[in-house]
């Protein structure tokens, strides 16, 4: 499926190595299938897990859609999507290193919990705009546009980095316990996980947007 008629090897590799990284991130989503499921139990935190993949991909075509629309605009305002989106990167990064100073404990109990968990996860995704702007920034790095198939190409890249946060979502629900216990308990654990993370994603959209201004 990813031939180097649509992927360049060498970039698909920086993108897979980032989106793994960026999927076993404890954000709001995971926090959310985790609370589902020490709430309810496994099967609930697995249907949350689902719903959060089909709300994720709700703003995959969404992203996808309009990065297309302004590809056919101008291959200017593409690239300037393409900036803007590495200095997005990077400046969640920054906010990343900085929150990683706080020692503020993960309350899961004030996370909102609904009385379906797979339509309560597909809102919960689709209505977070974060999602939205952070596929608009992270996906368009790797999409080449001189390849062609635009479209196609941001939906697959898509498709495998939501699927990749499910997949960790679903770990998350299988270890509910030690892993809530570990989430909520480990001030220490916090500020590593999101140390390393903000300083790879700052590094990240340094290096591609330095490596498209050469």
């Amino acid at each position: 499926m990813f031939d180097q008629t649509v992927f360049d090897s060498a970039r698909f590799l920086v993108f897979l190595s980032a989106a793994i990284l960026l999927a076993i991130v404890p954000g709001p989503g995971m926090l959310y299938v985790l609370a589902r499921a020490l709430g309810g139990g496994r099967r609930e935190g697995l249907l949350s897990a689902l719903g959060t993949f089909f709300g994720g991909m709700v703003h995959v075509f969404a992203a996808a859609a309009g990065v297309s629309i302004i590809l056919a605009k101008s291959a200017v305002a593409f690239e300037t999507v393409k900036y803007l989106g590495a200095g997005y990167l990077c400046f969640l990064g920054i906010r990343m290193i900085l929150d990683a100073r706080r020692n503020d404990a993960v309350s899961l109990a004030d996370l909102p919990r609904g009385k379906n968990p797979f339509w309560q996860g597909i809102l919960t995704e689709v209505l977070n705009p974060k999602t939205a702007l952070f596929f608009l920034s992270f996906i368009p790095q790797f999409v080449d546009r001189t390849h062609g198939h635009v479209f196609l190409q941001f939906v697959l890249l898509g498709t495998l980095s939501v699927t990749l946060n499910t997949s960790a979502d679903i770990v998350v629900t299988l270890l509910a316990g030690p892993l809530g216990q570990r989430i909520r308990g480990s001030a220490r654990f916090r500020r590593r996980q999101r140390t390393l993370t903000g300083a790879v994603m700052i590094g990240l959209g340094s290096y591609l947007a330095f490596g498209e201004s050469k």
